[in-house]
């Protein structure tokens, strides 16, 4: 498995400084205390003092937001670059997804049992069969974007959502945001959890 690199900084004398007091940025330069320091990547971790801990991040945005952008970073088995600023979009398509099944304003569900355009039946059975490929290979990278594909669909919808394709991206998502992902289930009427749910 690949390690999470984050930017590391060190002083004058080589010593390692908090990254998260560091100002600056790569066109001015960056400062801690007031004292130019240099940055390097490494390994997140205490050592080079760059770790994030997953306490702030789950305060500022959720656990299913960390996790989603966790897995939605690349390939599982290669080194990747954090960045918590590109946190946002993860929290921004999980957004997306819950406005798509649940007004913002009244808190009621915009689905309807009509069916859906042939066009989005297709996108939905072949994100189906791209999810159940990637998930079964642990590329959780690409399934987050298959799904992503299918809810940008979704979005483009004049009308409510299908509650079949609502049923099957929220089953999809469930192994990536469970507590979003069981919060919609029980809202679309699910019996029991989605967990037990059968996959697409």
């Amino acid at each position: 498995q690949g390690y999470i690199q984050a930017a590391a900084f060190q002083d004058s004398r080589g010593i390692y400084v908090e990254a998260e007091e560091v100002q600056g940025d790569a066109q001015s330069g960056f400062t801690f205390k007031g004292q130019p320091v240099e940055r390097n990547f490494g390994k997140m971790g205490k050592s080079l003092k760059n770790a994030v801990t997953p306490d702030d991040m789950y305060e500022a945005y959720g656990a299913d937001t960390l996790r989603l952008y966790e897995m939605a970073m690349g390939p599982i088995d290669q080194d990747r670059p954090w960045e918590t600023r590109s946190v946002i979009g993860s929290q921004r398509l999980l957004q997306r997804v819950w406005r798509n099944i649940v007004d913002e304003d009244t808190g009621e569900l915009v689905v309807s049992d009509d069916a859906m355009s042939d066009e989005l039946a297709r996108t939905m059975h072949r994100t189906i069969d791209g999810v159940r490929a990637d998930m079964d290979n642990l590329r959780f990278n690409t399934a987050i974007a298959k799904i992503t594909e299918l809810n940008n669909e979704i979005t483009k919808l004049d009308g409510p959502t299908p509650r079949l394709v609502a049923e099957t991206m929220v089953t999809m998502l469930s192994p990536l945001v469970p507590h979003v992902a069981e919060g919609l289930w029980l809202m679309l009427g699910g019996e029991g959890t989605v967990t037990r749910a059968t996959f697409p």
